[in-house]
C-alpha cells in the first residue's frame, strides 16, 4: 500500500517541496527551449551560405539568434533561481554560439502598427 508522504508533513514541508518541484520542472522546459531554438539557429545556418545571402535571409537570422538569445536568458534566469550561479556549464554543454550569449535577454517585441 503506498502512502503519500505529505500526510506526515507540515503544510510549509509540504508546500517548500511543491516549489522545488515547481523550480525543476521549470528548469527542464527552460532547458529544453534553448536546446530547440540553438536547434532552429543551427538548422538555418547549415540550410546555406550566410554571405551572398539575401536581406531577408540575414534578418530571419538575426531574430533566430535574438530568440535563441531570450532561451538563454530564460535558462540562466531560471537556473539561478535554484542556487546555480556559475553560466560557464551551460555555455560548454549547450555549445552556445557567441553571438547568442551578446544577445542573452528579454525579447522586445516591436510593432509596426500605433495603438
Amino acid at each position: 500500500m503506498s502512502r503519500d508522504f505529505r500526510l506526515d508533513r507540515v503544510p510549509v514541508d509540504v508546500l517548500a517541496y511543491e516549489l522545488a518541484e515547481e523550480r525543476a520542472s521549470a528548469l527542464g522546459r527552460m532547458g529544453r527551449a534553448l536546446e530547440q531554438a540553438l536547434d532552429k539557429l543551427r538548422a538555418f545556418d547549415a540550410a546555406g551560405p550566410r554571405a551572398e545571402a539575401p536581406a531577408s535571409a540575414h534578418h530571419a537570422r538575426r531574430i533566430l539568434v535574438r530568440e535563441a538569445g531570450h532561451a538563454l536568458w530564460m535558462f540562466v534566469v531560471q537556473r539561478e533561481s535554484c542556487g546555480m550561479r556559475d553560466s560557464r556549464a551551460i555555455m560548454r554543454t549547450y555549445n552556445v554560439p557567441g553571438e547568442v550569449q551578446l544577445s542573452m535577454g528579454p525579447l522586445l517585441t516591436t510593432s509596426t502598427t500605433s495603438s
